[in-house]
């Protein structure tokens, strides 16, 4: 049982740092209020002078699926077929990356982790807690979070090997083409039942079917306006749910993707804009989505940008026009809701995970360090 006292809470309703205590009892938060009195038993924690936040969320990463520090023989985040919805990056995650512990002093605390977007269906991606375990299971939240998919150039780098696809029409083709397989999958299996007959498991077609029944969302890799665009007519044709990873051009059709209805997962921005379909690529992104009513989390992209460098990249679109609120949603709340994890993590609230940092200063100050670190009440970084 612990106390924080003294210390200013972000409170993502109404959005600003209040000058509150919070215990943590257990797994969980307990308690959010003033001069909050602790038993005997209690440790109690002065934090005056320091900011708390939830831990930080990233939606979109290959923490453990691409290592750091050593090349092909960490590389475990794209197959040499492009459809591939049998992949599960459960399989693949190595919880050991040092990536998870560098990871902790940025404050991130879970990630949404899995294949890359070298593939039209490449597999399924996986939701963990940044809770120092080396057995994969026991860092798991959910284990098949959702069916990453690709559009634009590199799925259709496939072309250049002799195989398709090869344009974007293809892209889209390869991908309707296993929605509507996964439809008639569903069918023929629910007769083949009925009439008490053997029918054959295909494992690709049982997880694409989670899809179609809206058990997972598509994680659309989509950077150029016609990729967004081509991303959310294919869900809507087959009604499934979807987010919007990297969204590049968002900034540039937020209107049609607000009514879309789906979220966008923006970046990595910082960097440069190392192929074509990036030239578009701007700061100013989150803010026009936000603005136009979307629902905004921002992705390191890890490796492409550090992990612990989310709370960075947030406060970069602060500055290009997006509120401290929202910046700080955008890697709290936002993504806990994008993943569906929300009745868990991205908050602080009494009953949700013990997931905090303490941050020495504003936390979308560059200089701002953690100095504690808890994932489900325990410390597991202490600067």
């Amino acid at each position: 049982m612990m106390i924080i006292k003294n210390a200013k809470l972000f409170l993502d309703e109404p959005g600003i740092f209040e000058q509150l205590d919070i215990r943590l009892e257990g797994e969980k938060i307990a308690e959010i209020g003033a001069n909050i009195t602790g038993g005997v038993d209690e440790e109690i924690i002065d934090a005056a002078g320091c900011f708390v936040t939830p831990g930080l969320i990233e939606a979109h990463s290959h923490i453990g699926m691409y290592e750091e520090g050593i090349q092909w023989e960490g590389d475990d985040i794209c197959e040499n077929e492009p459809v591939t919805p049998e992949m599960r990056s459960i399989d693949a995650l190595f919880p050991g990356d040092v990536a998870f512990a560098e990871a902790l002093t940025g404050g991130v605390t879970t990630m949404c982790t899995g294949f890359g977007s070298g593939g039209v269906v490449a597999g399924t991606a996986v939701i963990v807690e940044n809770n120092g375990s080396l057995i994969v299971d026991d860092m798991v939240l959910v284990s098949d979070a959702g069916m990453k998919c690709a559009f634009g150039e590199n799925p259709r780098d496939f072309g250049r090997r002799g195989k398709q696809p090869n344009t974007r029409a293809s892209v889209a083709f390869m991908l309707r083409e296993c929605l509507q397989d996964a439809v008639d999958y569903k069918a023929e299996k629910e007769e083949a039942l009925k009439k008490g007959d053997h029918f054959k498991i295909d494992l690709g077609m049982e997880a694409m079917v989670r899809v179609i029944d809206g058990e997972i969302p598509i994680k659309a890799h989509c950077h150029r306006s016609d990729d967004i665009c081509t991303a959310i007519r294919i869900c809507k044709e087959f009604g499934v749910r979807a987010t919007l990873d990297h969204c590049t051009d968002g900034h540039l059709i937020a209107e049609h993707i607000a009514k879309s209805g789906y979220p966008a997962i923006v970046g990595p921005t910082f960097g440069s804009k190392s192929k074509y379909e990036l030239r578009n690529k701007s700061f100013d992104t989150a803010a026009v989505l936000v603005n136009a009513g979307v629902k905004v989390a921002v992705t390191t992209d890890h490796n492409v940008t550090p992990q612990e460098s989310l709370n960075w990249l947030a406060a970069m679109y602060m500055r290009n026009g997006l509120s401290e609120a929202d910046a700080l949603r955008c890697i709290t709340c936002n993504p806990a809701d994008i993943l569906g994890i929300a009745g868990r993590k991205g908050r602080l609230l009494a009953g949700l995970d013990g997931d905090v940092v303490i941050w020495d200063k504003h936390p979308l100050d560059l200089q701002a360090k953690p100095k504690r670190v808890y994932v489900r009440g325990k410390e597991m970084y202490r600067a």
